[in-house]
């Protein structure tokens, strides 16, 4: 599972349903939508960092603003790498069926 560190604490993010519902109602965007626009890719983190939260049982209580002000351009890179890359990606694919790459 990919972690995200801000201000000191790790938090989970993943690709999720709740995720992508997030970030529809927050832009009114599909998240197919975003190409390299860095304040949607920005806030899709933030829906994929709350919503991996919410499941998990984490308290998250970062604005988007908040996060942002946490986050460098190598954690953007990183997340876009990670979570964007599609299904052939260990992570992605972990997001897409629930399992564990082994």
């Amino acid at each position: 599972m990919y972690q995200i560190t801000l201000n000191g604490k790790q938090y989970p993010a993943r690709l999720t349903m709740g995720a992508m519902l997030r970030f529809k109602r927050a832009t009114g965007k599909e998240v197919q939508e975003i190409g390299e626009d860095l304040e949607q890719v920005v806030t899709f983190m933030h829906c994929c960092i709350a919503s991996a939260c919410k499941a998990d049982g984490i308290p998250f209580d970062l604005s988007v603003d908040e996060m942002a002000d946490h986050l460098s351009a190598a954690d953007v890179t990183t997340f876009t790498q990670q979570l964007m890359a599609g299904p052939s990606d260990g992570v992605a694919q972990e997001a897409a069926d629930g399992s564990k790459k082994k």
